[in-house]
């Protein structure tokens, strides 16, 4: 053999990235997702799942088989910035690399070609260990020779391990585990293959490759046969840019106010603006999804003459789609808004602005504007659990809970350790809200 894939997938990486930058809450059960009645789990750390937590779950049933877990909202600029950090390490080390998604990527190193199963060994111990030692986050890496294998592996390496699969053992490996492990396998794949008693991929390889076609289709049955005896010859490579930006939300009870979805479309559209300009793209397509009480999803689109970048000009055509999609006192449980036939965007045109009678280029914040916390006219509704603070005294901290006009608050960063707890008056006005990305306390600026 003379190819190494690797698979890299950073561990349960959203509860990861908030105990890194939450010292106090590692190695707790810590919960990831929406609180309302209609959350969901988006990341559970290991010692959530012990207890049966897990992504997707209703965030409900994770609290109640996880009782002592701390919830915390997502806060998913913080965890596209770890995972840049991550993968500028990967890129180092690798021109061959694929993100499959914000926590994961496949690379096939170079100087690994030919290598023996010891090399590879050592050269993923030193990819995790700059992970870990630079990033502050654990990741699982797999070694196979191909992706199939690589990602089968990762998924055994786990928690904060790695696996190198050597060739001599790679159908040995394969033949035992369940045919759906298989890349391309879903349930009902399954169920066909089940119906003739075949359960694990060592009995599909075992089977003709025509019988396999017969059943499964030309193409994908012999690509699967393929997979089933090890044979993996895609190649890892750059994916294709994003073809749209979007927002979208669920309401903790269905909506039935006209006024009131038009305002929350309306903040739909501009958070799906703000994704757009940070992706320093335009848009020629606006979309708006609305899903009622039943399940069934309205999708209306306007194509403007030329892409744009102008807020108003989107949020206008968001307007005149909800005007058609959405019917008086139908409950509505969902609403988003999509913007695509994205184009590159020059700089100077998203954010020039008039100056003294020149161009002038306003930087991009590092902080986008925070939207209001939702209040009822008590002041102790300001904050919520998991917000970002900063005090003039006592630097960044994060809420770890409110209630009955106070708010008590965990100063600490991911470079300064567990830090203290301290209770204000929810009103205080030396408490205001930070960046997510303080948190970080410059930990990790080397990469």
């Amino acid at each position: 053999m003379t190819r190494w894939v690797l698979h890299l997938d950073m561990d349960a990486f959203y509860a990861s990235v908030e105990q890194l930058t939450r010292p106090t809450l590692r190695d707790r059960p810590v919960l990831v997702g929406g609180t309302g009645p209609r959350g969901t789990v988006a990341g559970a750390s290991y010692a959530a799942r012990k207890y049966g937590a897990a992504s997707a779950m209703p965030m409900s049933e994770a609290r109640r088989r996880c009782r002592g877990a701390v919830v915390l909202p997502p806060r998913f600029r913080l965890y596209r910035e770890v995972s840049e950090r991550v993968f500028t390490i990967v890129r180092q080390l690798s021109e061959r690399f694929e993100q499959v998604s914000i926590d994961e990527a496949f690379l096939e190193p170079e100087e690994l070609f030919g290598a023996a199963p010891e090399i590879v060994a050592e050269f993923v111990e030193r990819l995790r260990t700059r992970v870990a030692g630079e990033v502050g986050v654990p990741a699982s890496v797999g070694a196979g020779s191909g992706k199939q294998l690589a990602k089968i592996t990762s998924s055994m390496a786990k928690p904060d391990g790695s696996v190198v699969v050597r060739p001599d053992e790679e159908k040995s490996l394969l033949a035992e585990l369940p045919v759906r492990r298989l890349w391309g396998i879903g349930p009902i794949g399954e169920a066909k293959l089940r119906r003739i008693g075949v359960q694990t991929i060592g009995e599909l390889a075992a089977m003709k490759l025509g019988d396999v076609t017969s059943l499964l289709g030309q193409a994908h049955g012999t690509e699967l046969h393929g997979l089933a005896h090890g044979i993996d010859e895609r190649p890892v490579t750059e994916r294709a840019e994003a073809k749209q930006v979007s927002a979208e939300t669920t309401f903790d009870t269905d909506r039935t106010d006209l006024a009131e979805l038009t305002l929350e479309i309306v903040g739909m559209a501009e958070a799906a603006h703000r994704r757009l300009v940070a992706s320093e793209r335009a848009a020629r397509t606006v979309t708006l999804k609305v899903r009622d009480s039943d399940f069934s999803t309205i999708s209306r689109s306007e194509t403007l003459s030329s892409a744009t970048t102008e807020r108003d000009e989107l949020v206008a055509a968001t307007r005149r789609l909800a005007a058609a999609a959405v019917s008086p006192g139908v409950p509505v449980r969902l609403v988003g808004v999509s913007y695509s036939g994205l184009t590159a965007a020059e700089q100077a045109t998203l954010f020039q602005v008039p100056g003294n009678g020149e161009d002038e280029v306003v930087p991009r914040s590092p902080t986008p504007p925070r939207s209001p916390v939702p209040t009822t006219g008590s002041e102790e509704r300001r904050w919520r659990q998991g917000d970002d603070v900063s005090h003039p005294r006592w630097g960044h901290g994060w809420v770890q809970g409110c209630g009955h006009g106070r708010v008590s608050v965990r100063f600490e960063t991911a470079a300064t350790g567990p830090g203290r707890m301290r209770t204000f008056a929810s009103g205080d006005h030396e408490l205001v809200a930070a960046d997510p990305l303080d948190s970080l306390g410059g930990a990790g600026d080397q990469v």
